[in-house]
């Protein structure tokens, strides 16, 4: 494949799908920031789910580290079988269109969080359920903090038990959570002046026809990029998906989907593999933010 990436010796130079505490990660925007300064990284992108709000902590952080920031957002998409997720890169963090849509979805959270909270306290277990619901009018509230509550509760010995037993799919606390359209969170990502990426391909839990089916599908709605390279799939599974979108002329990205020590096999500045991520991704991705700006003043 004549774009592969050659990775002997390299070390990690940018890393393009990180996640603070603004939404479910373990870092601050400023903690995440100063740590891949600490790993060599020259280029951040934070991508928390379905919020803004760490964007302009991080970004001044940046400045000050003197690392290359890039502003993001993942947003979960209505999907089945599995779960879909896009990625925004280069958004206007005040954006209206964008910030109407976080808002709705906030709204959407709280409530599905109030309805998981009612049956834990139907079931009787140990938490302040009045409390949790306070909290989550003020803050990013989702079901891996409602896990981590549930351990702290002696009720799961981990984060996955808690999964397992009582938030996953078909257990008993589980509520399907409220996405966006794809059409939808398109529009206000572009709206906002960014870029659309399709986070790592393979949670959609489709086939690979398919898969094809959708990259061609996607492509004419106007996404650009495909994450081809993430921690969760087989560097050779990621080779495939890169050979896909090339075919369709779409733009390569990798990142570590970076949350923290929950998540260990995600380490920062690192993808498929265990691999360093290469600041060609960066470049491809910088690349088509400059062409669409450049369209844009046409």
């Amino acid at each position: 494949m004549g774009n592969a990436v050659n990775w002997s010796g390299a070390k990690p130079q940018a890393d393009l799908h990180t996640h603070s505490s603004a939404s479910d990660g373990e870092l601050t925007p400023v903690a995440l920031v100063r740590k891949a300064h600490a790993v060599g990284l020259a280029t951040l992108a934070l991508t928390d789910h379905d919020t803004v709000a760490g964007l302009d902590e991080a970004r001044v952080a940046a400045e000050e580290v003197g690392i290359e920031f890039i502003p993001g957002i993942e947003i979960e998409i209505d999907f089945q079988p599995g779960e879909f997720h896009l990625l925004g890169y280069g958004i206007d963090p005040h954006a209206p269109a964008l910030l109407a849509a976080i808002e709705k979805l906030a709204r959407a959270r709280h409530e599905r969080n109030v309805a998981i909270l009612e049956r834990i306290a139907h079931a009787g277990l140990p938490l302040d359920t009045a409390r949790i619901e306070a909290l989550s009018y003020e803050a990013y509230l989702g079901r891996p903090h409602l896990a981590d509550l549930l351990v702290d509760a002696g009720c799961a010995r981990t984060r996955q038990d808690a999964f397992d037993r009582y938030l996953g799919k078909g257990r008993p606390f589980y509520i399907k959570k409220t996405c966006l359209p794809l059409e939808e969170a398109l529009s206000v990502i572009t709206e906002a002046g960014g870029v659309a990426v399709v986070a790592h391909p393979y949670s959609l839990f489709v086939s690979k026809a398919m898969l094809k089916r959708l990259f061609s599908q996607w492509k004419e709605m106007g996404i650009l990029g495909i994450e081809a390279y993430h921690p969760t799939a087989k560097y050779g599974q990621c080779a495939i998906l890169e050979r896909m979108a090339r075919e369709r002329g779409m733009f390569i990205t990798a990142g570590s989907d970076f949350h923290g020590k929950a998540r260990p096999e995600c380490g920062l500045g690192r993808t498929a593999g265990n691999m360093p991520i290469d600041a060609r991704f960066r470049d491809e991705l910088v690349s088509a933010l400059r062409d669409l700006r450049r369209n844009s003043a046409q």
